[in-house]
């Protein structure tokens, strides 16, 4: 008799794309610890840079919450969509999937858009990853509940330094030097992240 694999949410390099969800100037005064959301999608900014990773972002009615945080490059992102839906698996997005088995998420806010997106992505088999130290809500409490709806609904919970890691498997990985330099510029930036403090990792 064969044995059946076990789908254990393994990322790989070439099969993942990072999802960045309407991180917006409006949300700013309101978001709970809106400043570690941005210092995590800075670090995966620049992980999706060295790692050759597709970031897709989108934008929830710009018109009235304002564009991307400014501290956020997003030159290099392969999809910049405004969007009225919560989630962001919109056509225009699904379309830039092709080869993506596992996304990893982050953004805002964690128990309507970000919840949202995740549940769509998992009905359509791909495996989601969201980053404990990268979603927020206005009200903090949210947090937790919206967590533990992606891992109830097959979702994966984890942090930025452990997804980066899975994405290379071995220090050998070409661009392990440049990765690790990433994590240690980081370093106090993750240590102060207080979204730890609020989610049930």
């Amino acid at each position: 008799m064969a044995a059946v694999l076990r789908n254990v949410g393994r990322v790989h390099q070439k099969s993942t794309a990072f999802f960045l969800c309407d991180i917006q100037e409006k949300f700013r005064p309101h978001i709970f610890q809106f400043p570690s959301v941005v210092a995590t999608a800075q670090k995966m900014i620049a992980a999706h840079k060295v790692l050759d990773i597709p970031l897709i972002v989108t934008e929830q009615n710009p018109k009235a919450l304002g564009a991307t945080a400014t501290e956020l490059d997003l030159s290099a992102a392969k999809v910049n969509h405004s969007k009225t839906k919560f989630s962001m698996f919109v056509p225009e997005v699904e379309k830039e999937l092709k080869g993506i088995k596992s996304v990893v998420l982050f953004g805002i806010e964690s128990h309507v858009c970000v919840l949202q997106t995740a549940l769509d992505l998992l009905e359509n088999n791909y495996d989601v990853h969201v980053l404990a130290d990268g979603v927020s809500s206005m009200n903090h409490f949210e947090i937790e509940h919206a967590l533990n709806r992606v891992r109830d609904a097959g979702g994966y919970v984890t942090t930025s330094e452990s997804i980066i890691f899975q994405l290379m498997g071995d220090s050998k990985h070409e661009h392990f030097k440049k990765i690790s330099n990433l994590v240690k510029e980081t370093k106090e930036a993750t240590a102060n992240n207080k979204l730890f403090i609020k989610s049930n990792i």
